[in-house]
């Protein structure tokens, strides 16, 4: 059995006889053209959520529930998919997490090289929505109120995403479900050094974190000895996409579709259900938080 001490003096027994976690090793590439490149389940999760946002959007507006007519449903998604949530998620991400990207613009657009923010993109759908509707002369907040119906779809994708790419892992347990994530290595110095000191006797090329992390996938002595050095971790990426997702959803539809709302009320509801505050702590520090998705 052995130890792991947190913040405050508490400790976490791991006792990996009782215990064999699951050893994260999805691979963020769902196939593969040449080398790195392909196309990827964070890239197919944001394909996956404008379509879904369209098509519940287009049944709320055909049925009433919107301001915007039908036809102009997809002109409008579209919008919020390139301004709101790319540019917005961009800039935030690094305006955010990455102010010195600002000194080599040119690298703002290198977006497959990862990066970007929730935070960022939230703020991008607010600023278009209400540029949108000021535009054609519709409620913002009646707009606000049908986009937020179809967001916890676009939510449960991404954190699915997140989930296979091993990123945005939760605190340390010791729970029968907890899973070992590589990508620790890339966020805790100490256990980086142990990983490259282990595994650079089975591969000398194993020498940063990043190339461990990727030998995982197809050298199982690597991921033996990282089963020793990582920790056992929440997969809070599932609980997100449960609550935030699945309930959210199921919350928002019934409240839109079975009750009649002044606009806003879904708006507001949105962000007081999201869930976040259940599910946030269980994530071991906002350092994990703002690292970018390697998508």
């Amino acid at each position: 059995m052995t130890c792991v001490f947190i913040a405050g003096g508490a400790h976490i027994s791991k006792d990996r006889s009782v215990f064999a976690y699951y050893l994260h090793n999805l691979n963020p590439i769902i196939f593969r053209i040449y080398d790195n490149v392909g196309p990827r389940w964070y890239g197919l999760a944001y394909v996956l959520a404008f379509v879904s946002s369209y098509l519940l959007f287009f049944s709320l507006a055909k049925r009433g529930y919107a301001d915007l007519p039908p036809q102009k449903v997809g002109d409008f998604i579209t919008g919020c998919a390139l301004f709101g949530v790319i540019v917005g998620g961009r800039l935030g991400y690094v305006f955010f997490y990455k102010p010195e990207m600002l000194r080599e613009p040119l690298s703002i657009l290198r977006v497959w090289e990862g990066g970007m923010s929730s935070h960022g993109g939230m703020f991008g759908l607010l600023a278009f929505t209400f540029y949108y509707a000021h535009r054609h002369k519709i409620s913002w907040t009646n707009l606000g109120d049908n986009l937020v119906v179809t967001a916890p779809i676009g939510l449960f994708f991404g954190r699915c995403a997140n989930f296979i790419n091993g990123e945005l892992y939760g605190r340390i347990t010791n729970v029968p479900w907890a899973m070992q994530f590589p990508k620790e290595l890339l966020d805790h110095p100490h256990e980086a050094e142990r990983a490259m000191a282990a595994c650079s006797r089975i591969d000398p090329a194993l020498t940063t974190p990043d190339a461990i992390v990727n030998a995982v996938h197809n050298n199982p002595e690597v991921a033996t000895e990282l089963r020793s050095i990582l920790s056992s971790r929440h997969p809070s990426q599932l609980y997100e996409a449960f609550f935030e997702g699945i309930v959210l959803f199921g919350i928002l539809w019934f409240v839109r579709t079975r009750t009649r709302q002044p606009n806003g009320v879904l708006t507001g509801l949105f962000f007081i259900c999201c869930f976040s505050f259940v599910t946030r702590f269980l994530e071991s520090s906002s350092k994990i938080s703002a690292n970018p998705t390697r998508s």
